[in-house]
């Protein structure tokens, strides 16, 4: 009863905000998606222009993932989170100004690289504060942002489009404004939102900080939380780390394919620009209410993989659906299976990647590589959906790209039995000495999850 009352005040304090600060990020980053408000003629968007201003934020955002969390480590999340949040709601906000493609290539590249550091340092901070059988639920929940803001974004760029000529700016020049103020403000009171870590939290009673620092520090099999670049090493030479990379990828192609063009899927469906804006919100809340509902069994069970399959799967559905019928109403019921399916994959293959990285770095490190190199996927996503009105290449791609998930999640399950076992064999059950303190989870103590 204690753990779970002190798991639930550890929710109220931090999952509300963290949750806001990913919706923010994820409506900032996709609101391109809502093209159809005229950007694309405005801006001349024609031929490759637009894919190539979607796909230039995946550049820097990923490769900037990894020293962001580095730096989380080294600095406070109270003072890195806010402070890079600022920033790009200042991108944002100024992109406003923007009146030519070349404008909103360079707004792209700048946004990309100050919002790097928010999905991957919230995931690791999560799992900073959480033993690994309660993180997928809470990872869900904050990813479940990402599905409000997709739902929410087609809401709000069809009302901001009635805002075309006031102030002599385009309605998708307001979208920019409103949402990168909105940011702005949230990013100034972060400062004084979000908390550090557990053995500094204010919110909670002395006994309570023992107790949550026992617990994390038990269930991490006492391994190092202290910075040393030994550990980046030990992410960067892990091949698991790297299987985990390319399950990820997989997964996010589909993702931000949703995220960029599920307004115009629908709109070559046969549906007016308008309503097609309204009618992208289902496919977001389905996912939303299936990422919470997954993630709590997922948590339940103590498994994910078997998660990440069957939520790969279901998606696969989708698309096929998607890729072999006309109908315009069933076509719109497989996007709404695609997204209900591979939105909760995110937020439990994330537990899963986080959970088998041992000691706090190693885990930061090979988090940020994951998401880093995932987010790479972006520029698939954005170039792929080249032949309407059926978008063939575009849902095969995805098809081939779920399909190589399912595969590499079979094996990080069949390889991490196959590692428990060896552990097993050897008997260690203790480590008095602490000699294992720094081997991360080659420790013989450290068990993977599978």
């Amino acid at each position: 009863m204690e753990r779970a009352r002190l798991l639930r005040k550890l929710d109220r304090h931090l999952l509300p905000f963290v949750s806001l600060l990913y919706f923010l990020s994820f409506l900032d980053r996709t609101n391109v998606g809502e093209s159809v408000a005229g950007m694309l003629t405005d801006l001349d968007l024609v031929g490759f222009r637009y894919n190539i201003v979607a796909s230039v934020f995946f550049i820097p955002y990923s490769f900037a993932e990894v020293p962001s969390n580095i730096a989380l480590k080294l600095f406070r999340p109270s003072r890195w989170l806010p402070a890079i949040m600022m920033v790009w709601g200042l991108v944002m906000t100024l992109m406003c100004l923007v009146n030519t493609y070349q404008g909103l290539i360079a707004a792209r590249i700048f946004l990309g690289l100050a919002e790097a550091g928010l999905f991957p340092g919230v995931t690791y901070y999560i799992q900073l504060w959480y033993p690994r059988a309660e993180r997928s639920t809470r990872i869900a929940i904050f990813f479940s942002a990402a599905t409000v803001a997709g739902a929410f974004g087609g809401i709000l760029a069809y009302f901001i489009e009635k805002m075309e000529g006031i102030g002599g700016l385009h309605g998708w020049q307001w979208i920019f404004c409103l949402e990168g103020i909105t940011t702005m403000t949230v990013a100034f009171t972060a400062f004084f939102f979000v908390y550090d870590y557990p053995d500094t939290a204010s919110f909670l009673t002395e006994a309570e900080r023992c107790y949550v620092i026992d617990l994390l520090r038990e269930d991490s099999n006492n391994l190092a939380t202290h910075y040393d670049f030994k550990f980046v090493l030990q992410a960067f030479k892990d091949y698991k780390t790297y299987v985990q990379t390319g399950i990820h990828i997989g997964l996010l192609i589909p993702i931000y394919a949703i995220a960029l063009f599920t307004p115009t899927i629908i709109n070559e469906l046969g549906f007016s620009a308008a309503r097609a804006q309204l009618l992208s919100v289902p496919p977001f809340v389905a996912g939303c209410l299936f990422t919470i509902l997954v993630g709590i069994y997922s948590d339940k069970h103590k498994l994910r993989g078997p998660y990440v399959i069957g939520g790969a799967v279901v998606s696969l559905v989708g698309y096929t659906v998607l890729y072999t019928q006309s109908s315009p109403g069933v076509s719109y019921a497989g996007t709404i299976i695609a997204a209900a399916g591979v939105f909760p994959t995110i937020a439990v293959h994330l537990a899963w990647a986080g959970s088998n990285a041992g000691g706090d770095l190693k885990r930061g490190v090979a988090l940020a590589m994951v998401i880093g190199l995932g987010n790479l996927g972006g520029i698939c996503s954005s170039f792929v959906y080249l032949d309407p009105p059926r978008f063939h290449i575009g849902h095969a791609t995805i098809m081939g790209w779920l399909t190589l998930s399912i595969l590499l999640s079979c094996f990080a399950m069949w390889d991490y039995k196959r590692l428990n076992k060896q552990k097993e064999l050897c008997g260690i059950t203790e480590d008095p000495s602490n000699k294992f303190r720094d081997m991360g989870d080659e420790s013989p103590l450290f068990r993977y999850t599978i």
